[in-house]
């Protein structure tokens, strides 16, 4: 397949990159200038996918590193540079250490602030390291600049297929991540090549830190995709992987290998019609979600918690699950969608209750069921459902209060 056309549609051309460059230098500039009259001994660099020029065009943020001298290193450098980001009324958001957002001359950066360290051992926090991820990308473009395309074409192809982006609530693959397996692999199609031969737990590592021997990491960031990162070899890069995730992209990566397709580069939006259209006679059960002014997220988690909640207790309901998911732009509505057999169920279900032995057992499962029957040294009951139809159970359960708070309003859409 010819990824040209695909990669060109992306990727911002000469002029535009130059352009950008020119008021992402004027913004570092001010905060630079911002800094020294504070006497705080820091500096602003480009960071992130705009200082790899593998930024997808339109669909980025400008991240900028402010890193600190050494001296600060027992103190709140979050706090420092909120003081010289002032007059950019940036959001302070938490995270291992705080960081900022604003928008400036129609472009939205986050600013990170970390301490300046000449190798991965100096580092007090983990973002301390990301200006070296940074310099080792560059340093393998520079010997093969086709791999800035290849990153790019992978990262349009996780995109569309809902594979990419690292919060809690996707899963995914960050731009860190796609950049090291870019690199170990050559390319995209042999990234996808690979990907569809993926077992759990695939140890992946690319400067070959640990050679032919088990890496020992921290078990709470062992998923199933381990990533040594090439430049902190203790961490897993792809650590915010999840198995959904891991097991997506396995199974699209052979659908792909069996019919390339242009497709598979263009995100396709379900909206409700969509999702009618794919149920193919199936039930269909659409909410909208009404979100609260929190932070993407939290909203994120909040969206995924309740689709989870909802498909736990249709299934625990003997409903039968064919699919599900969840649409969203980051705007103030998400679309839940789940898809069930037709077939309502029948008004009476079979419970298992203790073996006849059991004498104590079996006497209290009597006092609950009236209509009891031994079978197989078992005793059943036939119990009474009380729901035989998912729209009902669904009904009821938007109503509860896991789900009210923590939405301003969730609405059945016919």
């Amino acid at each position: 397949m010819q990824y040209k056309g695909i990669i060109s549609s992306w990727k911002l051309s000469a002029a535009e990159e130059k352009k950008l460059r020119a008021d992402v230098k004027a913004t570092i500039s001010k905060i630079d200038a911002a800094l020294k009259k504070l006497k705080i001994d820091a500096s602003a660099m480009l960071g992130g996918s705009a200082a790899k020029s593998t930024l997808l065009k339109g669909d980025f943020d400008v991240d900028l590193f402010v890193r600190f001298s050494q001296k600060y290193k027992d103190k709140s450098i979050s706090d420092l540079l909120a003081k010289a980001l002032s007059e950019f009324k940036p959001a302070r958001l938490n995270g291992s250490r705080d960081y900022f957002q604003f928008q400036h001359s129609n472009i939205s950066y986050e600013v990170v602030p970390v301490l300046k360290i000449k190798g991965w051992k100096e580092a007090v926090n983990v973002t301390d390291a990301s200006p070296l991820h940074v310099e080792w990308v560059a340093g393998k473009t520079r010997k093969n600049p086709k791999l800035v395309d290849e990153i790019i074409l992978t990262k349009v192809f996780l995109k569309a297929n809902r594979l990419y982006g690292a919060e809690s609530y996707i899963g995914g693959f960050s731009g860190h991540v796609v950049d090291i397996l870019i690199i170990n692999y050559g390319s995209f199609e042999k990234f996808i090549k690979a990907a569809a031969d993926w077992t759990p737990y695939i140890v992946v590592d690319v400067e070959k830190h640990y050679k032919n021997k088990r890496p020992d990491l921290n078990q709470s960031k062992v998923g199933p995709l381990i990533l040594i990162d090439p430049v902190q070899p203790e961490r897993n890069a792809a650590a915010a992987v999840n198995l959904d995730t891991f097991s997506r992209t396995i199974e699209t990566a052979r659908r792909y290998l069996k019919n390339p397709n242009p497709k598979f580069f263009v995100r396709d939006t379900l909206t409700p019609s969509k999702l009618k259209e794919l149920a193919k006679g199936n039930r269909l059960i659409l909410l909208e979600l009404s979100l609260k002014k929190d932070k993407l997220d939290v909203n994120g988690a909040k969206i995924v918690k309740a689709l989870e909640f909802l498909s736990a207790k249709l299934v625990d309901n003997d409903f039968k699950l064919i699919s599900k998911g969840w649409e969203w732009d980051k705007g103030s509505k998400a679309l839940l969608w789940l898809t069930l057999e037709k077939a309502p169920l029948e008004k009476t279900r079979t419970h298992a209750g203790p073996p006849i032995q059991m004498a104590d057992h079996v006497a209290a499962f009597r006092k609950i069921y009236k209509k009891t029957f031994v079978k197989d040294g078992k005793i059943y009951a036939e119990a009474k459902r009380e729901y035989t139809e998912p729209e009902k159970l669904v009904e009821t359960l938007i109503k509860n209060n896991y789900l009210t708070e923590k939405f301003k309003k969730i609405m059945p859409l016919k």
